[in-house]
């Protein structure tokens, strides 16, 4: 049995050899460290005391699962010089602030139904599929309700309540 307390025996080997997998004395850090919690995570029976080379299978095999996983990722592309970024914090735009508070406030007096699947889909994000599964209705459901419900918050929108006057400033 590989004895957790002898894990430190081999981590100057097992460092090493993750620095030359990784390049980077970071990320060789980062290895051991994964390679310890999963030795640690499933005690194994080692044949003929080996400790030193089942750690460094299990290091190449986690190097090489924690690349395929970043290969799976997609890469940031570079933004054009031109590139505004959207402002994240709606609190730094007020006239936002008061429009998206009314668009609350329409979502919440629409009827359930409609209320609803606008909830999942525009303001959750799910997918029409995944709205009607959470409904228990069917996905033709979900768009025909959506469609009402996105034109009930528009009408709503072009026409401000009363005493407030949109477009002057």
């Amino acid at each position: 049995m590989l004895d957790p307390n002898r894990l430190g025996d081999h981590i100057d080997r097992l460092f090493r050899a993750a620095w030359a997998l990784t390049g980077s004395r970071t990320n060789a850090e980062d290895l051991v460290q994964e390679t310890f919690a999963r030795v640690l995570a499933k005690p194994r029976r080692i044949r003929n005391s080996d400790d030193l080379g089942y750690l460094l299978q299990v290091l190449r095999n986690t190097f090489i699962n924690s690349r395929r996983a970043a290969a799976r990722r997609l890469a940031p592309k570079a933004l054009d010089d031109d590139f505004e970024p959207a402002d994240p914090a709606p609190s730094s735009r007020p006239d936002r602030v008061v429009e998206t508070r009314e668009v609350f406030r329409w979502i919440a007096e629409l009827s359930e139904p409609f209320r609803d699947a606008l909830v999942a889909v525009d303001v959750a994000g799910l997918s029409y599929r995944e709205a009607a599964d959470l409904l228990g209705t069917k996905e033709a459901t979900i768009t025909s309700r959506l469609f009402r419900a996105r034109a009930q918050v528009a009408r709503r929108m072009e026409s401000p309540p009363a005493g407030v006057q949109r477009g002057r400033g």
